[in-house]
């Protein structure tokens, strides 16, 4: 993977050097880290981190959101090291509290935020104390440099710290070389399974920690003024831990902010994209929120916990933290379209599930923090289909023992199972029929409880005790059969009507998965070109929202733009769940989505930058919008390597391939492609 990545950085700077001159500052420099992190409008963090690694180091705030941070909030309680990015159920994380405080003890008081600085990979705060402290992360590695006045002044400890009182237990030893080791166990996301984290922590001193149970606190020299404090993870066990940390015993801040900022800008230089320069920041600074999460779990000599708990090996690196229901459509999609040789590696790590044991959230052995996993299947034949191996011989028994869990109780839950039937239908062909007709039975469920929008409660927030959404957003999360939707809603015009009637009038919920694809399905519809408006619309302009992510339906909407490049960024309540809603925002800049995770079709509408390069491995895909304007939101004609297509859509295949993919806008509403176009139907797999 690192050969992979310096390869792919530097043939990005070779091929594009002239760009890079011309435009002078790097990705890194135009990611804004603060994006999201104040009030529930995003629930992100300014965390110095490495892209795809655990250890995340922030202030721990009061008052605080699910990440432990509030941009707005002044009082410190210290710094924890590691957090789940955008997630719900008030977040988790927020393991191992370290706090500078001055005199002979730790007076419990909160340190005074002054001023503050961040970036892809450092975080930089002042403290009214006269306290400054830098912190920077480069994969499982983490440093702290602390500069304080002359005089007492020491470091206090917590190893019993977690977010919403998720700790459950901590071991640790005392090394002679003033090594501290353990192993943290906390509550997931949810606080549904237990990981562990493995650590180790040393001080550039000659100080003890001394303390009990899990309160330690560490006294400084009086005339010492700036100390360093070093710290590794694992998810192996502390042996590795301390080998990283003596690995790194040398380093200084310096050396591992310039590490991590060049792992970042080699990560975020996938894509190149020209045009608005403040529409630039806010692109990259949602890519890289796409780039945090899953966690590699693996050490250099390929060993790896499963989820069964024990040690394994393998080829290439292994990755947890999943959020598979959140970002299945777009964040994992999103990576398989820039970093093919890592997705080959995050698609293994999914099988792994099903080899070592596979729960819905988590369970009692993660070797990462995690969320949920349910549609790990539609992502294994997706992958699949794109050319990737998913070891499907070696879980074919466990896939098919998953599938007794599915449950098609609720109206929702029964849509949701009914697509991972349609998925297995096309892993185990010999089985496709079992599969299809289990699958094909959402339709008479659709019919009883979602075709009839007169009913009272189709506007009630998790009515009929549906998950985090109303009858009219559920009704549409069929995409493995919207000709059979289109159907059942009394065909074409009655379906397009009804569309119009969801988007008109305000239904779509943009704060939640749930209808997160929707828009595509106007491309099964008579209005092919209403998909191309909304996901400009969505992306750019004004929205109208009625429904937000704490169950409810506003009495006021929010009124503004849902993607801002602030603190407070989002819809109110719309956490960006693991990369989910910066990915929807990034493919829409692409002008690529995927309507059918399963099926490797993208739909094309304009990008919102005139000129952008995806370095796709050892592939360069280049798209350039031929007329571009903001007003010109229509497809009149897509080239793919000079050659009119006649199509609005792609095959994954073509993209794989690279070239030049040319998009010519229009203002005016265009019939190009409209009768060619893909539309997913349940028995076609293949």
């Amino acid at each position: 993977m690192k050969k992979y990545l310096r390869q792919l950085s530097t043939s990005f700077l070779i091929t594009l050097s002239p760009v890079l001159v011309l435009y002078a500052q790097s990705k890194t420099e135009l990611t804004n880290v603060f994006l999201g992190s104040s009030g529930d409008h995003g629930q992100l963090s300014p965390a110095a981190s490495s892209p795809f690694h655990q250890m995340s180091i922030a202030p721990q705030t009061y008052p605080t959101l699910h990440m432990g941070y509030e941009h707005l909030a002044k009082e410190v309680l210290g710094f924890t090291h590691n957090r789940f990015e955008g997630v719900g159920c008030k977040g988790s994380g927020g393991l191992i509290l370290v706090k500078p405080f001055l005199g002979l003890q730790d007076d419990g008081k909160p340190l005074i935020k002054e001023q503050e600085k961040a970036g892809p990979g450092y975080y930089d705060i002042a403290l009214k104390s006269r306290i400054k402290a830098q912190f920077s992360v480069h994969e499982n590695f983490g440093i702290h440099e602390y500069t304080f006045p002359v005089g007492d002044k020491g470091l206090s400890l917590n190893l019993a710290h977690a977010f919403n009182g998720a700790f459950v237990s901590n071991t640790y030893t005392l090394t002679k070389d003033a090594v501290l080791k353990g192993t943290i166990r906390s509550r997931t996301t949810c606080g549904v399974g237990i990981y562990s984290v493995h650590y180790a922590i040393a001080v550039a001193n000659n100080s003890q920690w001394k303390g009990a149970d899990n309160l330690l606190t560490l006294h400084l020299d009086n005339q010492t003024q700036k100390v360093t404090l070093r710290i590794a993870f694992s998810a192996v066990s502390t042996d590795y831990a301390e080998a990283t940390l003596k690995a790194n015993s040398t380093k200084t801040y310096a050396q591992v902010k310039a590490a991590s900022d060049h792992r970042w800008e080699t990560y975020l230089s996938g894509i190149t994209v020209k045009g608005d320069p403040n529409r630039e920041k806010l692109f990259y600074s949602l890519l890289y929120r796409t780039l945090q999460s899953p966690y590699q779990i693996n050490e250099s000599d390929g060993h790896y916990r499963g989820t069964d708990g024990q040690i394994h090996q393998s080829k290439g690196n292994r990755y947890h933290g999943w959020a598979i229901w959140d970002n299945y459509k777009t964040q994992l999609t999103l990576l398989e379209l820039l970093y093919p040789e890592q997705y080959q590696n995050i698609v293994s790590s999914v099988s792994d599930l099903y080899r070592y044991g596979k729960f819905d959230f988590a369970g009692p052995n993660e070797p990462a923090n995690s969320v949920r996993t349910e549609h790990a299947a539609v992502v294994l034949l997706d992958a699949s289909k794109k050319g990737y191996d998913i070891h499907l011989s070696a879980i074919r028994d466990s896939l098919v023992r998953d599938t007794m869990r599915f449950d098609f109780s609720k109206p929702d839950k029964n849509l949701e199972a009914a697509y991972d039937m349609w998925a297995m239908a096309g892993l185990l062909p010999a089985d496709r029929k079992h599969y299809l007709d289990r699958a094909s039975s959402y339709a008479g469920v659709w019919l009883k409880e979602f075709k009839d929008l007169a009913r009272p409660d189709v506007d009630r927030m998790s009515a009929r005790n549906m998950y985090q959404g109303t009858v009219r957003q559920y009704r549409w999360n069929v995409p493995f059969d919207m000709q059979g939707l289109v159907n059942l809603a009394g065909g074409k015009e009655a379906f397009t009507a009804q569309l119009d009637d969801f988007f008109d009038h305000h239904y779509f919920n943009r704060a939640n998965e749930p209808d997160i694809q929707s828009p595509t399905s106007y491309y099964a519809s008579s209005k092919p070109s209403r998909y191309q408006s909304l996901v400009r619309e969505l992306a750019l302009d004004t929205v109208i929202q009625y429904y937000f992510n704490d169950n409810s339906r506003g009495i006021d909407p929010f009124i503004d733009q849902v993607y801002k490049n602030q603190p407070k960024a989002f819809v109110r309540t719309m956490d960006d769940d693991a990369g989910a809603m910066s990915g929807w925002f990034v493919l829409t800049a692409l002008g690529l989505h995927q309507p059918l995770i399963g099926q490797p079709i993208y739909y094309v509408s304009v990008p919102l930058f005139p000129e952008i390069v995806v370095q796709r491995g050892e592939q360069k895909l280049k798209i350039k919008v031929i007329n571009y304007n903001d007003k010109n939101k229509y497809v009149k004609r897509i080239l793919l390597n000079g050659k009119d297509i006649d199509r609005l859509w792609l095959h994954h295949d073509e993209l794989r391939k690279g070239g030049l993919l040319e998009i010519e806008a229009s203002p005016e509403l265009s019939t190009y492609g409209a009768e060619n176009i893909w539309v997913s139907s349940l028995k076609d797999l293949d």
